[in-house]
């Protein structure tokens, strides 16, 4: 499949990386968007969501969140938190998710025309998904490996990070994904790590969401347990799980053609 070149489309004074994937002939299949890791950006992704979009014959929106890939940094990332003409600064706060899915997101699908999308989140990204399906019109939701709320398991892993970034190799092997790869890493790691942020908990705003959802989560996910979508399908009756043994935190990567028969399935439903 053709993927167009990312761009960048300017948003409240932000410019933000965009990677458009064209539909096939005569699609009537919403717009795949995906939303990236706390760590992810388009590169991140490489060509997995091409590869979805070949197989479901469906568009494609893949774009990279401020301060990530080849978005506008964050002024003073590990500063105080501010916000100037409705551009927030310094540190996350422990809403960012909520900010991207409840204001940046509906602003950036309005912009490229894009209604009722498919929305399909890794880790925070599955977070933001499951935030705007909550509150917007969606066609359906995908999430993989999603934080509903925090649990200890992800502190320690965070932590790990941390240390691997500081002292280890992470930070090279993320620098070629992002312009300012320290701008990237610090955003996540710090408000995950903050202890403002160890009551975040959106169980009970998930109850809003009345899409088809689909969610999916491995066994062996050092960033969470299956109470992840477990607590999901309690919230949103027709939540669908996919629980993949021998898998981490990266579905699309670690068992690739599970998921994308799970995607095929879940398509072909709607």
């Amino acid at each position: 499949m053709h993927m167009k070149p990312p761009t960048k489309i300017n948003l409240q004074g932000v410019a933000l990386e965009v990677m458009k994937i064209p539909a096939a002939v005569n699609s009537t299949w919403p717009t795949l968007v995906f939303l990236h890791e706390g760590l992810g950006s388009v590169a991140m992704w490489r060509d997995w969501p091409a590869q979805i979009c070949e197989r479901l014959g469906c568009a494609g929106l893949v774009y990279s969140r401020r301060g990530y890939g080849q978005s506008d940094a964050l002024p003073d990332v590990r500063g105080p938190s501010s916000a100037l003409n409705g551009k927030r600064m310094g540190r996350l706060l422990p809403d960012y998710m909520h900010h991207e899915a409840l204001v940046v997101l509906p602003s950036l699908l309005q912009a490229l025309g894009i209604s009722r999308p498919v929305l399909l989140g890794h880790s925070d990204g599955g977070t933001i998904a499951l935030l705007h399906a909550s509150r917007f019109e969606v066609a359906g939701c995908v999430v993989m490996a999603p934080h509903v709320m925090v649990e200890d398991i992800s502190v320690q892993a965070i932590t790990a990070a941390r240390s691997a970034y500081e002292n280890g190799p992470l930070r090279q092997r993320l620098a070629p994904y992002h312009a300012d790869v320290d701008c990237a890493f610090w955003q996540w790691n710090d408000v995950w790590l903050s202890e403002a942020f160890r009551t975040f908990d959106i169980r009970p705003e998930l109850t809003g969401i009345s899409a088809p959802l689909l969610a999916i989560q491995g066994d062996a996910d050092p960033y969470g347990t299956m109470a992840q979508i477990d607590d999901i399908a309690v919230a949103v009756p027709q939540a669908k799980l996919l629980k993949l043994p021998g898998c981490g935190h990266s579905p699309q990567r670690d068992q690739p053609e599970a998921v994308g028969q799970a995607l095929q399935a879940f398509m072909s439903s709607l």
